[in-house]
């Protein structure tokens, strides 16, 4: 199936390209909205766990920003990005198919300036590899970021995973298949006053089994009992009061400092226990500790 788009009416030239995309119905590359929005959580999660780890060790103020999450095929994901880049490949026990963390050469040499010491802000010579010290630095900080990625992703992340090798090129970084899936998320990395584009890409059969567990498990639940597990855990005002007085307009009209309203409550009567206007209960004062306290005497509306 193709898509077209031409702003253009019928029988004007356009003045913009047209632009085809090709969509192949047996392999979707699209998220599911709640799949999105459950990864787009653990990644955000992720990057500020990054950020944090990343301020203790490049000694400068890190702030880490998930900009989007998408499925791709990873000949897609490859040609994306610029054809000399840091490319760190991530081993899943039992998968051919690797993760790969992308980011700027220029910045990972600016990164490890500052972890040595220096200012970062040095203009550094167009380089295409780390030197062995500073592949060993980029490699801590990678291992740093991979604890992250676990304690973010929780569940969804069982597998084991550790660091592989780092490569240059993306042309011939051969992390997965070129049909292969992949959950890649685009982040924007703020050492400093300078800022970076970084990549994480995460092959789509490590997740994908744990988001569809997680839905099949929500939907096989009865809807009346999601519902009202979702009630119990909203949070709602309860007041203690007094029983109400009925007074006329004219006597609040003319109220004053010093003015005596009596109220229909005797001093010996428990309080009233309100929610949204509805008495549910009633109950004398106490304390609990060094806080004032109600405790419950009756019970006068269950809700069922």
């Amino acid at each position: 199936m193709t898509a077209l788009t031409d702003p253009a009416p019928y029988g004007a030239a356009s003045q913009y390209p047209k632009i085809v995309e090709v969509y192949d119905f047996s392999r979707p590359t699209t998220l599911a909205r709640e799949h999105s929005r459950v990864l787009e959580m653990a990644f955000e999660t992720f990057a500020r766990q990054w950020g944090t780890q990343s301020t203790a060790k490049i000694r400068v103020k890190t702030q880490i920003t998930c900009d989007n999450v998408l499925m791709q095929t990873y000949d897609d994901y490859s040609a994306s990005l610029p054809p000399s880049t840091a490319m760190v490949l991530c081993v899943f026990e039992g998968m051919d198919a690797r993760a790969v963390i992308q980011f700027p050469i220029t910045a990972a040499l600016s990164w490890i300036s500052n972890m040595l010491g220096g200012s970062g802000t040095q203009q550094h010579l167009e380089r295409t590899a780390f030197t062995p010290i500073e592949q060993a630095l980029v490699r801590h900080l990678m291992e740093n970021a991979l604890e992250d990625l676990r304690y973010s992703f929780g569940a969804m992340l069982t597998a084991p995973v550790e660091l592989g090798s780092i490569q240059f090129n993306s042309q011939f970084a051969q992390a997965a298949a070129p049909s292969d899936l992949m959950i890649v998320a685009a982040f924007t990395i703020k050492v400093g006053d300078s800022a970076a584009a970084a990549t994480l890409a995460i092959p789509a059969g490590v997740l994908m089994p744990h988001l569809n567990a997680g839905a099949a498990a929500k939907s096989s639940r009865d809807p009346k009992t999601q519902v009202r597990a979702q009630l119990s855990q909203v949070p709602v005002e309860v007041s203690l009061e007094l029983a109400p007085a009925v007074v006329r307009p004219a006597t609040i009209l003319n109220l004053s400092v010093g003015d005596v309203l009596p109220l229909p409550h005797s001093t010996t009567a428990p309080f009233n226990v309100v929610v949204d206007g509805h008495r549910l209960a009633q109950a004398s004062a106490g304390t609990n500790g060094s806080r004032l306290a109600a405790v419950i005497v009756s019970i006068e509306e269950k809700i069922q």
